[in-house]
């Protein structure tokens, strides 16, 4: 009967080019889906290599290769189902693990596609010719490599609109996977069809026919993939799994990982997470630590206490999200001009501490007044609202006190001082803890141990 069916009924040929091309779309998200799946035994590496083997090929047959379906529509293998199922899997990988793990591909593709477009502009100077008849092409690399860039490049915004249009339809949507991933992929392919289309036809002159035909494709291959992605993340992924695996030692890439995830875990924790200086806590055992060996090793050190004026303010005019933006710039412009591992702390509300071994009152003033003069040109000139200064006191041991606690207490009164003297300056002269008696009631905040110090403005 089907020998019947065949000889009488005989698909056209724009139906088998369809049935091809589901055919095409289940072999390669069943082959990628399966070494995503199995990132946690062999890594995500092996699947980010194949994504990437398969980056050319789409590129090539996008350019070259179009095939007739039905309703008149012409379509593109390399577009349909090697571009769309990239893409669909990108958004797997942002579902299962986040966005910094997407970039890396991305970033990957951009870079290695520069570099095959700058290599190819060097070897056309090769004196060739060694094999007749086998002369290389370098009209066609270059098409190629433009191409590859500028589909690169969409893919980077592509990426970016997916990712927060994926999380804007999370309300709307629900629970309902399937259509949330239906409406991210035909919205941002949409765009990616127009996009890549205008580098398509100024390189390679490809008709409007591709352009629509491309998209309807584009929208059907969604659909597929749309099925498949729902059913992989509902069947293989969902819900997570805590999984029981014997320790692994005998692979020296995983005690490199393992040491690696250490090293990293220690370096984030005891950092402030809106500015990324260390916090209090480390402050209180890594800046004590840091005196204590400075005056037993009979050296230098300075402690400033670096406060950020009318911030109280700032915040009332301007909101909590600009003012957090304000506290991350300057942390950024203090450790950026001090210039020393570890040693700017974030005290608490507006005020940070930076403790610089070997250095001598002279220099500490000067590079106090470099912090301060690089906060109010550059906060200036960034956010283009009132000025945003800073200021500062400061102590240097042994001048100043012997000890942690004294030394801290010293730079408090001093930072007092210059709040009492109009702000946005340094002070850190010598014997300053005199030219006001009644200041010493600020230094008991830190000796006891206030946990949110009261702002001075």
């Amino acid at each position: 009967m089907s020998t019947f069916a065949a000889e009488f009924f005989p698909p056209s040929p724009t139906a088998s080019n369809a049935l091809l091309l589901a055919a095409e779309a289940l072999v390669y998200f069943a082959a990628l889906a399966a070494l995503f799946r199995g990132r946690h035994r062999f890594g995500i590496g092996a699947f980010f290599c194949a994504l990437g083997v398969m980056h050319f090929l789409e590129t090539y047959l996008a350019s070259i290769l179009y095939v007739p379906l039905p309703f008149g529509i012409i379509a593109s293998p390399g577009s349909t189902v090697l571009f769309t199922g990239k893409l669909m899997l990108l958004l797997l990988v942002y579902i299962r693990e986040d966005a910094v793990v997407v970039r890396q591909p991305i970033y990957g593709l951009l870079l290695g596609n520069l570099l095959l477009f700058a290599l190819a502009a060097l070897m056309r100077y090769h004196n060739a010719g060694a094999l007749a008849g086998h002369d290389a092409d370098f009209g066609f690399l270059d098409e190629m490599g433009a191409l590859m860039v500028w589909g690169t490049l969409v893919l980077f915004a592509d990426c970016i609109m997916m990712i927060m249009l994926y999380e804007r339809l999370r309300a709307p949507t629900g629970r309902r996977l399937f259509l949330r991933l239906m409406v991210t992929g035909a919205l941002i392919l949409s765009f990616d069809q127009a996009a890549f289309f205008a580098g398509l036809h100024y390189l390679t002159g490809a008709p409007l026919s591709v352009l629509f035909g491309g998209w309807a494709s584009k929208m059907a291959a969604v659909a597929i993939y749309a099925v498949l992605s729902t059913a992989y993340l509902r069947r293989l992924e969902m819900p997570r799994r805590r999984y029981r695996k014997a320790a692994r030692m005998r692979d020296v890439f995983d005690l490199l990982t393992y040491r690696e995830r250490y090293e990293d875990l220690l370096a984030r924790s005891g950092r402030d997470a809106l500015t990324g200086a260390l916090d209090r806590g480390r402050l209180e055992h890594n800046g004590r630590k840091s005196i204590e060996e400075t005056v037993h090793g009979g050296r230098s050190a300075s402690l400033f206490i670096v406060d950020i004026d009318h911030f109280k303010s700032f915040n009332d005019r301007f909101g909590h999200a600009a003012g957090d933006i304000v506290l991350l710039r300057i942390a950024r412009i203090i450790m950026r001009t001090v210039d020393v591992d570890d040693a700017v702390y974030r005290y608490g509300g507006e005020e940070f501490v930076v403790i610089v071994p070997d250095l001598t009152r002279a220099a500490a003033l000067a590079l106090g007044e470099r912090i301060r003069r690089d906060v109010a040109s550059r906060m200036d000139s960034e956010l283009g609202a009132p000025l945003v200064t800073v200021s500062i006191g400061l102590a240097t041991c042994a001048d100043d006190a012997s000890d942690y606690d004294a030394l801290f207490e010293c730079a408090d009164r001093r930072l007092y001082l210059a709040k009492s003297a109009g702000r946005n300056r340094v002070i850190g002269a010598t014997g300053i803890e005199e030219v006001e008696p009644g200041v010493a009631r600020v230094g008991q905040r830190h000796a006891l141990n206030v946990a949110n110090p009261a702002s001075r403005g």
